[in-house]
């Protein structure tokens, strides 16, 4: 494609779009740390229900599956709060890995000896290309969340289950 051919206005609105969605993938981020504040904080309601009930300390086959849902919970949220790399421009990286190769390459003389269409065709890709990098990140810490969702749905169910035995079918009491 030539630089002639380029149409400045469709490059801006193309920019434009490029960078609405990047924000709109940072939104997503933020809803996934908020989700995952959500979810500690319940299942640490879930953890002092059970302490404070006493049903988590009288052995049964509910305690052990609790305490086994727990843990898995843990580690999943755990798995969600792990630091991940976010990248801001896939072309730094790659300047800096030829850097090596090459003698003293440097990212602003680069771009700056591109004209402006080709500046922002540029642009585009590299942003296009974060998205993508980052999307992948933030895939992983929605399916760690969608994961803890329902084990945190699965620990709730056996907690109901473990109080109806023990308070309401005195029976079933010493399973």
């Amino acid at each position: 494609m030539e630089s002639s051919t380029i149409d400045k206005e469709t490059l801006e609105l193309a920019a434009q779009d490029v960078r609405r969605v990047l924000e709109r993938q940072k939104e997503e981020r933020q809803v996934l740390i908020t989700q995952m504040n959500i979810l500690f904080v319940t299942n640490t309601a879930l953890l002092s229900f059970l302490t404070i009930s006493r049903l988590i300390t009288r052995f049964s086959i509910f305690s052990t599956l609790e305490i086994f849902l727990f843990f898995i919970n843990f580690l999943l949220l755990i798995w969600a709060l792990l630091p991940r790399r976010f990248f801001i421009s896939p072309n730094l990286e790659k300047k800096q890995e030829t850097q090596e190769k090459k003698e003293k390459l440097k990212f602003p003389d680069d771009y700056l000896t591109l004209s402006p269409e080709q500046y922002h065709l540029q642009m585009l890709v590299d942003l296009i290309e974060t998205y993508n990098k980052n999307q992948k990140q933030v895939d992983d810490i929605s399916l760690a969340l969608k994961y803890a969702t329902g084990v945190t749905a699965g620990i709730a169910m056996v907690a109901l289950l473990h109080q109806v035995t023990v308070y309401f079918i005195p029976e079933l009491q010493k399973l």
